[in-house]
């Protein structure tokens, strides 16, 4: 799928920690890789040379020859990604740079969900965004998720929104690009993204929690994604949090599904009021006071905090990240969130940071984005 040369060795080791840290000094990089200061010289000069590493001004003076150091840093215009998030009914693009920073969007509309459709209007979008690369450059990578179980970076097992099967969606659009490729499930992916460049960046144990079509979970420990075939099935979603509360599809009540999706509130609150209800409308309505949109997001943002309390009385996370295009709820129903919260957290145990992330599908391709960053530069995700 197009020829792809990632850094190998010790240059991929310096070039991780100045994308994650830099810039950085020569000194500090010497102590991070465990290679002498000459050593280091030698190693950087060609990443230097290429343009991948500059040299920034603003480093300390060095008593020992006078003069101020130049850190490293990375040239992030050096190379640019697309990533492409798929849900069943749109496709979402953003044109990054190699520190994931959006530079362009793109959204389109799936009328078609056959591979062989997918494939172009997801060639289309990358086509589109390209153009917006500053100086012309050609792309480094593609990134795509989906919902699902992809194997090897490259076919879609089953991919339940789209009704995708077995589907080598990798190789139909390489036959089509010689941009280098990688598919990535879309939670672990945008697990990846909180990890590397977003309010994950600097906790060694994080927990994503993501509500809107489906109930995610994504879990970092020692610096790394925790990732599982099970990652594709949502299994979380079916936690019991309710004991009175609605039924899902499978005939669990009061699981997370029942009470946290997009679907499972506008369902609910439009029975209550006898007509449809858009999601946003919904916390519009429970924000202003309307006692049928109370009752139903409260008792969902009651479900959320004790979904945040199992997850951090069995994970021990250092942080909690709420994620997802249902993720406003957190800020609508935020006292029934801490009231469900401390009813299943013990009185004395540590706080728990919580950090929201934007409501918008474009995270979730940048995500995308991020798995074919991590493969250019360690030549797989992390």
């Amino acid at each position: 799928m197009g020829e792809w040369q990632p850094l190998a060795g010790p240059s991929r080791q310096v070039a991780l920690e100045i994308l994650l840290d830099g810039p950085l000094s020569r000194a500090e990089l010497s102590r991070r890789v465990g290679l002498s200061p000459g050593s280091l010289t030698r190693l950087t000069k060609p990443m230097v040379e290429s343009g991948l590493l500059v040299e920034v001004e603003g480093g300390p003076t060095d008593a020992r020859v006078g003069r101020p150091s130049q850190p490293l840093d990375l040239d992030a215009d050096a190379h640019h990604f697309v990533g492409i998030k798929l849900t069943g009914d749109s496709a979402i693009g953003v044109l990054t740079t190699l520190r994931a920073d959006v530079l362009a969007t793109v959204e389109r509309p799936i009328t078609d969900a056959t591979p062989s459709a997918v494939a172009e209007l997801v060639l289309e979008i990358m086509d589109e965004l390209q153009v917006q690369v500053p100086g012309g450059r050609p792309l480094t990578g593609l990134g795509v998720s989906l919902g699902g179980r992809v194997a090897n970076h490259s076919e879609v097992r089953w991919g339940p929104y789209l009704n995708w099967v077995d589907v080598p969606f990798g190789e139909i659009l390489a036959a089509h690009t010689s941009v280098p490729i990688v598919l990535a499930n879309d939670l672990t992916s945008l697990t990846e993204a909180t990890h590397w460049f977003g309010a994950g960046r600097n906790s060694d144990r994080f927990v994503l929690l993501t509500i809107g079509a489906g109930v995610g979970y994504g879990l970092v420990v020692h610096n790394k994604v925790v990732d599982s075939p099970d990652v594709t099935l949502g299994l979380i979603g079916h936690y019991p949090l309710i004991p009175d509360g609605p039924l899902c599809d499978r005939g669990h009540r009061g699981c997370a599904l029942s009470l946290l999706t997009v679907g499972a509130i506008t369902s609910q609150l439009g029975t209550a009021l006898g007509r449809d209800v858009g999601y946003d409308e919904a916390l519009d309505l429970a924000a202003k006071g309307d006692p049928a949109a109370r009752a139903v997001v409260g008792r969902a943002g009651r479900a959320l905090g004790k979904l945040i309390a199992a997850a951090a009385n069995f994970t021990m996370p250092e942080l909690v990240v709420l994620g997802g295009e249902g993720v406003r709820l957190a800020e609508v129903a935020h006292e029934e969130l801490l009231a469900g919260l401390h009813a299943d957290r013990h009185p004395s145990a540590a706080e728990l940071p919580m950090v929201q992330q934007p409501a918008d599908f474009s995270e979730w391709a940048r995500g995308a984005a991020v798995v074919a960053i991590q493969t250019f530069v360690l030549g797989t995700s992390s």
